[in-house]
C-alpha cells in the first residue's frame, strides 16, 4: 500500500530546489499531503533529515541523440548524466526523469544517473560510414558541468573524442567546471569548432540561491565568461528562462555579461511542460508567496491562457502583448550592447572519424 509522501518542510530544504517527490505521470496511484495536526515538534517523523545526492551507473546504449525540431539551432546532441544537481527549480527537462520511474521533484535533483562507456559508443558512432557531422549539442537535457562531473569527468572524456575528430560542439552551462577543460576547449575554439553560452538568470545571488540552489553564484557564472573569453573562446550568454515578476534584470545581466566578454545572447521563456506546473507553482508558494498568483497569471499571458503550450512557433519565447515586449527589450539591450552581431559559423570540413584500425583489428 502506498504511504503519503508529506511535504518537506521549506527549512530542510536549503540546497534544493523542490520540496516534495511528485508522484510522476505514469504512476497508477497519486497521493496527496495532508497535514492532520497531528505531528508535533520533537515527533522524529515531523524532523526529518535533509536529502543526500545519490547516483548510480547505467551502461550507454548509445551516445548521440537526433533532434528534428524546427526550433532548436543543432541536429545533435550527448548528455552524459540523468538528473542534475544543481536543482533548478524552473528546469524543463524534470519531466525526463519519469521515464525512469522517478519522481520529477526530489529524485530528479538527488537521484542521478551516469551513462557508463559513453566515450567509446560516441567514437563507435563516429566512426560509422553514415555518418554525417553537424553541430554537436553537449548537455541539453541536463548540466553537462554538473557538480558530479568533478567525479566521474564523463564530459571531458566526451569532449576528447569530439576534439581528436574534429567535431564541432556547443554547450550551454551554469558551471564554472568548464574551466579545468581550456585546454581542449582552446584549440577547438581555434579551429572554428567550439562555442559556449554560460546561463546567467539573474545578478540577484538570494534569488539564484532560491531558483538555482547548487548552482555557481551569478559573479562566478560571470567570472567563467570573462575567462573564457581570454582564452579566445566564443562565448555567449543566456538569460533563460524569463519568468514574469521574478528575475526582472535581464537588461543588468546582458550588461555585465558583455564587459565580462560575451558577444552572443539568447533567451527563453519559462516553460512548464507536464510534470513541472505543479513543481513550479509549489516552489512560488513557498519562496514568493505574495506573488505566485500574479506570476501564474501572466504565464497564462504568454500560453495562450495555459499553463504551457508546446507549439513550435511559440513555446520558445511565447505569444502576446507581453511576448512582443520582452522581445523588444531584449533586442534592443543587444543592440544597444552590441551582442549578436555576428553569427558563429562552425567548421564542419575538418572532422575526421575515429580510426576504424582496431576494430578491424578484431577480425
Amino acid at each position: 500500500m502506498n504511504t503519503v509522501e508529506m511535504p518537506v518542510p521549506i527549512a530542510l530544504i536549503k540546497g534544493r530546489g523542490s520540496a516534495t517527490r511528485l508522484a510522476h505521470r505514469f504512476e497508477r496511484d497519486q497521493r496527496e499531503a495532508f497535514d492532520d495536526g497531528w505531528a508535533e515538534a520533537g515527533d522524529p517523523a515531523a524532523e526529518r533529515s535533509p536529502v543526500a545526492t545519490t547516483w548510480t551507473w547505467e551502461d550507454a546504449k548509445s551516445a548521440i541523440t537526433r533532434n528534428t525540431s524546427p526550433d532548436i539551432g543543432f541536429d545533435l546532441s550527448i548528455n552524459p548524466y540523468r538528473g542534475c544537481e544543481h536543482g533548478c527549480s524552473y528546469c524543463y527537462a524534470r519531466p525526463s526523469h519519469s521515464y525512469l520511474g522517478l519522481s520529477p521533484g526530489l529524485d530528479f535533483e538527488t537521484r542521478l544517473i551516469a551513462k557508463r562507456g559513453l566515450a567509446e559508443r560516441l567514437q563507435h558512432e563516429l566512426g560509422s560510414a553514415r555518418y554525417r557531422p553537424g553541430l554537436m549539442a553537449l548537455g541539453t537535457i541536463t548540466d553537462a558541468y554538473q557538480p558530479l562531473e568533478r567525479e566521474l569527468g564523463l564530459t571531458r572524456q566526451v569532449l576528447q573524442v569530439l576534439h581528436d575528430c574534429g567535431h564541432p560542439m556547443a554547450v550551454v552551462t551554469k558551471g564554472s567546471g568548464i574551466e579545468r577543460d581550456l585546454d581542449v576547449l582552446a584549440p577547438m575554439a581555434a579551429r572554428g569548432q567550439a562555442g559556449v553560452a554560460v546561463s546567467v538568470t539573474t545578478l540577484d545571488a538570494d534569488l539564484a540561491r532560491r531558483m538555482e540552489p547548487r548552482a555557481a553564484a551569478p559573479w562566478r557564472r560571470l567570472r567563467t565568461i570573462r575567462t573564457l573569453a581570454e582564452a579566445g573562446i566564443p562565448v555567449g550568454v543566456s538569460v533563460s528562462p524569463q519568468i514574469p515578476f521574478i528575475n526582472d534584470d535581464m537588461e543588468q545581466v546582458l550588461e555585465a555579461a558583455r564587459d565580462a566578454g560575451a558577444t552572443r545572447a539568447f533567451y527563453v521563456v519559462l516553460r512548464l511542460p507536464w510534470e513541472l506546473s505543479p513543481l513550479f507553482r509549489q516552489w512560488l508558494e513557498l519562496h514568493f508567496p505574495d506573488r505566485a498568483a500574479r506570476v501564474m497569471a501572466r504565464m497564462h499571458d504568454l500560453r495562450g491562457g495555459k499553463d504551457y503550450d508546446a507549439s513550435f512557433a511559440t513555446r520558445r519565447h511565447g505569444q502576446g502583448i507581453w511576448a512582443e515586449l520582452l522581445a523588444q527589450r531584449f533586442a534592443t539591450a543587444c543592440r544597444k550592447l552590441g551582442l549578436n552581431r555576428e553569427k558563429q559559423v562552425w567548421n564542419l570540413a575538418d572532422f575526421r572519424p575515429p580510426s576504424r584500425q582496431g576494430q578491424m583489428g578484431l577480425f
